[in-house]
């Protein structure tokens, strides 16, 4: 599992749904941390069916190192949302991580579904996280690494996806939308974005909707919350990402994935939104006559977690600063080919740098286009960039003096490649 590292001692989380689940395991990772945390849900007295209350949680937070501040909060409700963020601010001076997790769900078709259930969904997962998120930003903007982390899918418009619960999916898509409005609305004061999972995840919801022994297919909640933490630890620049768990563990260094698992060894049930062949989803969308407006993998990060280029990339990572940045100014985005294409970015211009897969979210100073394992004979100190360039093997599109400054951060990779 991912270790703890103390990042997060001291910041405020606000956690809708945080009295069981996926949201609980979320505060009981920070709370290790020594952070306070808002626990806004809605159960305040013991579910015949769900286990859990706010004030339970709070005793399992408080036993791990953490404060809690149990709130009763239905996010349908802009008073209850709005008194607790009061309380939260009164009570721990601000608030620096939002994560939108409440969710209701009801897997029907159009015409088995009470516009009953229909309008839950969407005020609860639509509206609630819209509301809950304008509420808290003016606090998370006066934080000095404020976050926003939706419990939400990739858009992915593959009809399937539609077909058999539409109303869910439009109200799951609709947190999804405030991650790619807000992440360009607040860019460079918040960072916001999505995670989800892979597979599965064993909770008291899932019983509900899977039978008891539906545990056998699924992870447990803790994957959801080392990913959580992982992207807390992350800069503001890193945003506008759809991450899914098992993904972006891989780029942090996690090799073992059968502790997560509630069952070891047995085989795992995939979870909604993903397909697993990116290349047969966009040409079922052209066989439907579209053009596809969204390109499976292109904002979710480290889809490509293994293998040599990815091993790179996580090196530069561990070598960007706020020096390395104030010494080149620019961003870089790759093209690359061969047997691992794809396209890389590495921000050397905004806070203190990052890197990921997929198109920069902004302006793009220098283009590169080259091979996979010519890039990483290029970081590893292997290729010359200037003679990549004459021989053709490197095409530069940009900015040349930024290129050129590109050369210092591969000086500082040699010794880790």
């Amino acid at each position: 599992m991912l270790q703890n590292t103390g990042k997060l001692a001291g910041r405020t989380l606000f956690i809708t749904g945080a009295s069981r689940g996926i949201g609980k395991a979320i505060a009981l990772k920070a709370a290790k941390d020594g952070a306070n945390i808002v626990i806004a849900a809605k159960t305040a007295e013991v579910h015949p069916k769900l286990p859990g209350t706010i004030y339970s949680a709070a005793k399992e937070i408080e036993a791990v190192g953490g404060k809690a501040l149990p709130c009763l909060v239905d996010v349908r409700d802009e008073q209850q949302i709005s008194e607790a963020v009061r309380n939260a601010v009164k009570t721990f001076g601000g608030i620096d991580i939002l994560i939108n997790n409440a969710s209701a769900i009801n897997l029907t078709g159009t015409l088995d579904t009470p516009m009953k259930k229909v309008d839950l969904m969407m005020s609860v997962n639509s509206r609630g996280t819209y509301l809950t998120s304008k509420l808290c930003i003016p606090y998370l903007k006066k934080s000095e690494n404020g976050h926003i982390l939706n419990l939400s899918p990739p858009l992915n418009m593959n009809p399937i996806w539609f077909k058999n619960h539409c109303a869910y999916t439009m109200a799951k898509y609709g947190m999804s939308m405030c991650v790619l409005g807000m992440a360009e609305e607040f860019k460079g004061e918040i960072a916001v974005n999505a995670l989800w999972p892979k597979t599965a995840i064993y909770t008291a919801a899932m019983d509900m909707l899977g039978g008891s022994d539906v545990n056998r297919q699924c992870r447990k909640p803790e994957i959801m919350a080392d990913a959580a933490y992982a992207v807390f630890c992350r800069p503001k620049s890193f945003t506008g990402n759809f991450i899914i768990d098992e993904d972006f563990l891989k780029a942090e260094g996690i090799q073992d994935f059968d502790i997560y698992a509630v069952v070891p060894g047995h085989p795992l049930l995939p979870d909604f939104f993903l397909d697993e062949h990116p290349d047969s989803l966009r040409k079922k969308m052209q066989d439907y006559g579209e053009t596809p407006m969204f390109e499976a993998g292109k904002q979710q990060v480290s889809v490509t977690a293994e293998g040599p280029v990815a091993k790179t990339f996580k090196a530069i990572e561990g070598a960007l600063s706020a020096d390395v940045v104030k010494s080149t100014g620019g961003v870089y985005q790759f093209e690359l080919s061969g047997d691992q294409p794809g396209t890389w970015y590495i921000d050397l211009k905004n806070e203190n740098g990052c890197s990921g897969q997929g198109k920069f979210p902004g302006k793009v100073d220098v283009e590169m286009s080259m091979s996979s394992g010519d890039f990483v004979k290029m970081f590893s100190g292997k290729m010359k960039p200037t003679l990549a360039f004459m021989s053709g093997k490197l095409k530069i599109k940009g900015d040349m003096a930024l290129a050129i400054k590109l050369e210092r951060l591969m000086t500082q990779l040699k010794s880790k490649l």
